[in-house]
């Protein structure tokens, strides 16, 4: 580019703090100015940059012409009159998920930045992790065989959010599926294609009116079934997620809700072994037995073949909040790279802000209350 990108943030709270931290490290990506209702908040953003200039509303910062993007980081009910009035004015638009409540306000806003040509993309960093890369050439590439069955349980920590929290507000938030659950719908669908909703239930918080805590929901991809399970009721310290991938020859397990740590149990020839090297070149691998002659037993009404069972660990050593930095830089360089030229291809796009919010939308409609 021939001048830095000026970006702008709406809603400087903590992760917005956390988030243009990483954007700054950029070259050529300047903070330049923020807008938010709490002017504490805005002020704290100072220690990023001192020379960032506060505005006392969304209008009056997006008539700036200087700013070149907006990142929003409200409550997710804003987002889309938010990230509407910023594309009207000709800004670029990154925003933390989702897009909006509504999933047709999601489609909408797509629409309006491809009519502008300008950016509108929303937060899900989740398919910059080295992880997530490596399942999809495990899929790609078919190593374990074809998928059968998911899962993802979030037992996640309720300790920050106060009994008022606009969290619990489902029209503030939209409920989990849509405001936390985007990210694994996401993820699944990258490496499935797009799935279906087919069930969900909610339960209710007792002797606590309006607070839905735990949320489960069964989506269909082709080849099987996964079962995505949140829960908000845990200690900070007990925070704790696992997703597996059951295949025909093996499973897959995967830790932390950016996951940091990756296991696997499989039957696979030699052939495909070496493909398992290549895939993850630091793992352990521990070979639990080999057959110098390859064996076959059946699953499925099918003959397997296989000289190794095995188990291939890519071990703990990676640190959630320093892997998590570097998934919101790289979605930012991706990003930029578009802005810069409009044949680049993104691993994230406009797209995965609506489909995401489109399966989110689907459980919550046919979300069973139980209470």
């Amino acid at each position: 580019m021939n001048k830095p990108l000026q970006i702008a943030v709406v809603g400087a709270g903590g992760f917005a703090y956390f988030a243009v931290n990483e954007f700054v490290k950029i070259d050529g990506v300047q903070l330049v100015a923020v807008y938010d209702e709490n002017i504490d908040n805005a002020t704290h953003l100072k220690e990023i940059d001192a020379s960032l200039k506060i505005y006392d509303s969304l209008e009056s910062l997006c008539l700036e012409n200087a700013i070149d993007l907006v990142y929003i980081a409200t409550p997710p009910y804003l987002h889309y009159t938010q990230s509407k009035t910023a594309l009207l004015a000709g800004k670029h638009v990154i925003c933390e998920k989702p897009a909006a409540i509504k999933p047709e306000h999601a489609v909408e806003l797509r629409e309006l930045a491809a009519e502008k040509d300008l950016l509108f993309v929303v937060n899900l960093m989740q398919r910059y992790n080295p992880l997530y890369e490596s399942v999809d050439q495990l899929i790609r590439q078919n190593i374990l065989g074809d998928f059968l069955h998911g899962f993802f349980e979030n037992y996640a920590s309720d300790e920050a959010l106060t009994e008022q929290h606009w969290f619990w507000d489902e029209d503030k938030s939209g409920g989990i599926f849509i405001e936390h659950g985007v990210h694994f719908f996401d993820m699944f669908s990258g490496w499935l294609g797009q799935g279906k909703v087919i069930a969900a239930q909610k339960s209710g918080r007792l002797h606590c009116k309006n607070v839905w805590d735990k949320a489960q929901a069964i989506v269909l991809y082709a080849g099987g079934l996964v079962n995505f399970y949140h829960g908000f009721d845990q200690p900070k310290i007990m925070d704790r997620q696992e997703m597996r991938l059951q295949f025909e020859r093996g499973e897959v397990t995967l830790f932390e809700w950016v996951p940091t740590q990756l296991k696997i149990t499989a039957l696979c020839s030699e052939e495909e072994l070496q493909t398992l090297k290549l895939i993850f070149p630091k793992a352990e691998i521990q070979v639990i037995e080999y057959f110098e002659k390859a064996k076959t037993s059946k699953g499925r009404f099918k003959e397997i073949q296989y000289q190794y069972k095995l188990k291939l660990d890519t071990g703990d050593s990676v640190k959630k909040q320093t892997l998590y930095q570097e998934l919101v830089r790289d979605m930012f360089i991706d990003q930029l790279a578009w802005i810069i030229d409009r044949n680049h291809i993104r691993k994230i796009d406009q797209d995965n802000a609506v489909n995401s919010l489109q399966i989110a939308g689907e459980a919550e409609q046919l979300a069973i209350r139980i209470s």
